[in-house]
């Protein structure tokens, strides 16, 4: 039985990733940033028992401590760290650099480079020395994005944090593979959220669907299982990955 803490997992991917852990066996931590409610439904959702709950601004380096602290005060240990928590691209953090104000253009950097970047480095490193202490090794994903790659128009800020932590992940896996420990990353495309509802039910949903050969978006279900995947014990070789999960919608 595992132990993991999946930051994020309020709703969306870092639900299903805590369902599909649950499923398996594995105890979860379920972290959420300000929806309690939310969080408590995900928490409800998972099979088993012993699992926890805990809230956080990761944006806040003390904060991505008390996080860390609360999930293995809950556990006892940790063996599966899901970098999921991020600040995502909406209509009211767009930085078009062609067109954002420099204030805003601050806030959407501000934000996303503090939650999405070094929130993410500060719980990875704080659960890693933890993993190396307990011996047994582990194993850590983080979740990326394809506009890491693809870029992200109005959301550059996003963009470049995602690719920021695909790379924290690359170079993580050189030093912690000695402890037994794998770093890999996912790089979703459109995944059919909550959050993205609106955007597939409106007039360019089809043209989303479009990107990809398949005519449809991905499922948070999809990306849960690739996670599961690589936080297997048969996945260590993986380390240093950054799987592609975008329906061929674009190649790299």
């Amino acid at each position: 039985m595992a132990t993991a803490l999946v930051t994020g997992a309020s709703r969306g991917i870092g639900r299903a990733v805590a369902q599909e852990f649950a499923r398996r066996g594995d105890r979860v931590v379920v972290h959420y940033g300000t929806d309690r409610a939310a969080a408590e439904q995900t928490l409800a959702s998972l099979d088993g028992s012993g699992h926890a709950i805990v809230g956080g601004d990761l944006g806040d380096p003390a904060g991505a401590q008390r996080v860390v602290d609360a999930a293995i005060e809950a556990l006892g240990s940790l063996s599966i760290l899901v970098n999921n928590a991020a600040v995502a691209p909406s209509a009211a953090n767009e930085h078009r650099v062609d067109s954002a104000s420099f204030e805003d253009w601050q806030r959407a950097w501000s934000s996303m480079v503090a939650v999405n970047l070094v929130g993410a480095s500060n719980v990875t490193m704080l659960v890693a020395q933890r993993m190396i202490a307990q011996g047994g090794g582990g194993a850590i994903v983080n979740v990326g994005s394809r506009g890491a790659f693809r870029g992200e128009a109005d959301h550059p800020a996003y963009a470049a944090t995602k690719a920021g932590l695909q790379a924290l992940g690359q170079s993580l896996a050189l030093v912690l593979a000695p402890h037994g420990i794998s770093v890999t990353s996912v790089a979703p495309g459109m995944i059919a959220t909550e959050r993205q509802a609106p955007k597939l039910e409106g007039a360019g949903g089809d043209g989303i669907r479009g990107q990809s050969p398949f005519d449809r978006v991905g499922t948070p279900e999809e990306v849960a299982e690739a996670v599961a995947y690589l936080t297997s014990p048969g996945a260590v070789w993986a380390s240093g990955t950054v799987l592609d999960l975008n329906g061929a919608s674009y190649f790299r």
